[in-house]
Order: structure tokens, then sequence, then C-alpha cells
């Protein structure tokens, strides 16, 4: 395999059911993309060296999560240069430790039921976006965050409140960002509640550009388009 990513699933809090199938839904792209993902939920994984890895995916995650030893550890792994991706659930993840507030972009808040709704992308020159249409009709919880990161991230699809009932952060409602920590790259996207998303193509490329882009690879749709 050309690299490997740890893929981490450790929930103290909320579980969600989906978490087997993301799991098999990473490393089945891995296999495809010349990857091997590594899952754990053991937080001593990561008080030893992250180096190994190209990236670090938390997958809906929830609670806290990791030791103070794994904190310092995924910390200076990501200044150091190492991607990070978050998924889902990773933002009600670590709420003790307020360095990985910081790391992500933002806080879940709250969410409405699970409903259909529509993603707006705003940027398609990410390999997390690229392939997808303007207006992408997509079923999910719709997470609010505790604040709008938009300003201290590159911020790549935004939720329309107007085509789902509860949302609660109105107009401009990110979903999808990206940003740079230290000499590394952050990935965060708020969908991928539903077993289902992970059988979704468009999701599970949505899914793989971030990842490659945290991973500072290559996507298969080749480099990244000028703008």
């Amino acid at each position: 395999m050309a690299f490997r990513v740890l893929v981490c699933t450790r929930t103290t809090g909320y579980r969600h059911d989906s978490i087997p199938a993301a799991v098999a839904a990473v490393r089945a792209l891995g296999d495809a993309h010349g990857f091997a993902a590594d899952a754990t939920e053991d937080p001593a994984v990561f008080e030893a060296p992250l180096a190994p890895y190209a990236a670090v995916v938390f997958l809906s995650t929830s609670g806290e999560v990791l030791t103070p030893t794994g904190r310092d550890r995924l910390a200076a792994y990501v200044d150091g240069g190492g991607g990070f991706v978050g998924v889902h659930a990773a933002a009600c993840t670590e709420y003790e430790w307020p360095h990985y507030g910081e790391l992500l972009g933002a806080r879940f808040d709250r969410h409405p039921d699970l409903q259909p709704g529509r993603v707006l992308v705003e940027d398609h020159g990410h390999p997390a976006t690229r392939h997808l249409p303007p207006v992408w009709e997509f079923t999910d919880e719709w997470y609010d965050f505790r604040s709008n990161p938009r300003g201290s991230v590159r911020v790549l699809a935004s939720a329309d409140e107007s085509s789902y009932e509860g949302g609660g952060m109105g107009d401009d409602h990110p979903l999808v960002w990206c940003r740079e920590q230290g000499a590394g790259r952050v990935f965060y996207t708020a969908l991928g509640h539903a077993a289902r998303a992970y059988e979704d193509p468009e999701f599970r490329g949505h899914l793989l550009g971030g990842l490659l882009w945290a991973a500072r690879r290559p996507s298969a749709a080749g480099p990244e388009p000028t703008r």
C-alpha cells in the first residue's frame, strides 16, 4: 500500500450504528485507491508515534476519546504536517480539550431529525467537492454548530436551511470545510450520520477527496484546478 491512515471510532458519548459501515467504506476506498486503513478504539494507540500515518480520521467519535498524552501527540502530529479528517460526530468530541475545537474549526450544537435536504457546494476547487453538483440532494441530520467557522476556514459546502425543517444557523450554515493547522491539513464534513450514506457513490467520493487532500495525496480526479 502507498500509505496508511488511522481511523478512530472510539465513543464515550452517543454511538452511531453506522460506524461499521463507515469503517468498511474507508477500507474499500483504500483497497481501490492504494492506501490501508487501521481502525482503532484504543486510546493507547495515540500515545505511540503517529508518524507512520498520512492522516488520522475521527469517524463519528464522541465524548472524550484521548488521554492527555494522546492529545499532545495528536496536536504535535498535525502541527508537524500530518493530516486530520473529522466526519460527522467528530464535532461532538473532546469538549474538554479546547485545542480540539480550534483544530476542527467548530463544535456541534444540535441537530433536527434525520431528513432530506440540500447541500450547496460553494467551492468546486477541492477534491472533496469537485465531483458534486452545485446543489446536492442528501439525507442527514444537518448539524448546527456552536459558532460559525466561516472566516477561519475554507468553506466548501453549506446547508440550505430552506430545504429542511429545524435548521438553527440561518442563511449562512457551513457544513463542510478545510483549514491549515501548522504544517498540517484539517478536513471536516458534517455529513455521514446514516449507514446508507456510506453506500452512496457521491458521498464516498466526497469522503475520499477529503482524506486524500488531508494526506497530501493526489486525488483520482487529478490535481486541484487553479481559480
